[in-house]
């Protein structure tokens, strides 16, 4: 089951990724590209070049799980020459799954400039 704590580190990879890989393939890939210790309880998030697909792999303390998802409509990523590896938090990543995109993230509602705020 896919329920990590709320504290967890997300790491998102920042290139594109064939996502024929499975368990060995993407533990590879966050050992040598990511520089990261898969067993180390946090989520490693890979997106496929169309932006349509998505990998997290993690460490459940009895062995490796990978959840998928595919979307039929839209994308995860817009533009690939703006994302860069990173780390989020695990409302980064709902954010995400959802289909919007955290750094571009802006307020509907902005205050006046002369509006007095709440102490």
């Amino acid at each position: 089951m896919f329920f990590p704590e709320g504290a967890v580190r997300v790491h998102v990879y920042g290139r594109p990724v064939d996502m024929r890989k499975s368990f060995d393939g993407l533990y590879a890939l966050t050992r040598q590209a990511l520089g990261c210790d898969p067993l180390s309880g946090e989520l490693f998030v890979f997106i496929n070049r169309r932006g349509t697909q998505m990998k997290v792999l993690y460490w459940d303390r009895t062995g490796f799980c990978v959840w998928a998802k595919r979307l039929e409509q839209g994308r995860f990523v817009s533009n690939w020459a703006q994302v860069r590896t990173r780390q989020m938090d695990w409302t980064g990543l709902k954010l995400l799954l959802e289909g919007i995109e955290p750094a571009r993230y802006k307020r509907r509602f902005r205050l006046p400039a002369n509006a007095v705020r709440p102490a």
